[in-house]
């Protein structure tokens, strides 16, 4: 039975690791949890699958979840605030840690998980765009794996098993499109939040949503594949498949190209960071191609999703650059999901803040100074966002 510890388990990849879990009791079992702020939810995973430690991120909500569990014998440990939560992550006999923690959030307790000897089972892929600089050496020096989560980058990792070194020659990532696949580029000015929110293949959380609607996501996770794969930018593609059924292709060196399927369902690339090297049988509905029908194929459009290319800019500069970009994005993606800035003005805060950090970077920075640019791009962010937000005003007055 693998012991298991999970970060963020009250989001939507924690509630579907812990579906899993339950699912295959004699195969898992939960060692500590951690969660955002949600007491309600948290509580009822403590009593379900009784880990030894749990941690509630915002500090002020520890009081409400030992009462939530008061009765409960015997006890975990509850902790609270960020260390706690990295306390958490180091925890006792797990032997992997699943990262669901969105955001760059998720980037110290992944490196104290390492540090303690944990396999991590990698669904948080701000770890490896803001900190992949300092997150490789790490698990390379501690002798851990990282086990990829996310639809994409899990389909790659299964492609690529039995395939000689070398043999790898080019990575395609699908993209879904997101939720204004279908809109012409020049109603994209007045969309809503709760437009972009609808994505008509995927359930996942509000941020990661709106990063598929401006194809950020893909862009983000073009830079994750170069980390985990070791390939180069220009080995790097994305198409768009609308259908979500291909989670992404590889191909060799002999043009041959292998690809994964699977209807869209977060479940399957998790079981498989959790059971690998096994397959555990499941009781999910197969994947029928009939059922499925077409399966279609396009180039992205750049107009229309900018930040791809912006990724793509950040992860060729190296260095604390896809930091930068990740921290502007969240902050951007946040301010968009407060209606404080408009759609298209996501890609402007972005490019503003990376064109304004371009010539500090650093090509080999440490923690500290992955840290300090993060910082620094989440304050320049809101800066420009306020520049922007005034020019939008005024436009509308004039």
């Amino acid at each position: 039975m693998k012991a298991i510890t999970l970060l963020g388990s009250t989001g939507s990849i924690g509630t579907q690791t812990l579906d899993i879990v339950a699912q295959n009791p004699e195969k898992f079992r939960i060692v500590g949890l951690a969660a955002g702020r949600n007491v309600p939810m948290l509580a009822a995973q403590i009593r379900q699958f009784r880990p030894e430690i749990a941690a509630i991120c915002q500090e002020d909500k520890l009081s409400e979840l030992k009462e939530a569990i008061a009765d409960l014998d015997p006890q975990p440990i509850l902790l609270a605030g960020e260390t706690g939560v990295i306390e958490v992550a180091r925890y006792g006999n797990a032997e992997t840690v699943v990262t669901g923690i969105v955001g760059c959030a998720g980037l110290l307790p992944t490196i104290a998980a390492i540090e303690a000897g944990k396999d991590i089972a990698l669904a948080n892929k701000e770890t490896l765009i803001a900190g992949g600089p300092v997150v490789l050496p790490l698990v390379e020096k501690h002798g851990v794996k990282l086990l990829p989560a996310d639809s994409e980058h899990s389909a790659i990792f299964q492609c690529l098993q039995g395939v000689p070194k070398g043999g790898l020659r080019r990575i395609l990532l699908t993209a879904s499109g997101g939720a204004f696949r279908d809109l012409p580029v020049e109603k994209l000015g007045s969309v809503t939040v709760a437009d972009a929110l609808k994505h008509p293949n995927w359930s996942m959380g509000r941020k990661i949503t709106i990063d598929s609607a401006t194809l950020m996501n893909k862009g983000l996770e073009v830079i994750e594949a170069h980390f985990l794969f070791g390939m180069d930018y220009d080995g790097i593609e994305i198409v768009i498949h609308p259908q979500s059924i291909i989670h992404s292709l590889i191909e060799l060196q002999d043009t041959s190209v292998l690809a994964q399927l699977g209807w869209p369902d977060m479940r399957l690339p998790l079981l498989y960071a959790l059971s690998w090297p096994e397959r555990i049988y499941t009781d999910w509905e197969p994947l029928d191609l009939v059922k499925a029908g077409n399966l279609t194929f396009k180039e992205p459009d750049h107009d229309k999703y900018p930040c791809m290319q912006l990724a793509y800019a950040a992860g060729r500069a190296g260095g604390s650059m896809p930091a930068v970009l990740n921290a502007a994005n969240e902050q951007a993606v946040a301010l968009f999901l407060e209606e404080k800035i408009q759609f298209l003005d996501i890609p402007r805060c972005i490019e503003s803040v990376c064109d304004r950090f371009s010539s500090h970077n650093r090509s080999t920075p440490n923690l500290d100074d992955i840290i300090a640019a993060d910082k620094w791009a989440r304050q320049e962010a809101l800066e420009v966002s306020q520049q922007l937000h005034k020019g939008s005003s005024a436009a509308v007055v004039r």
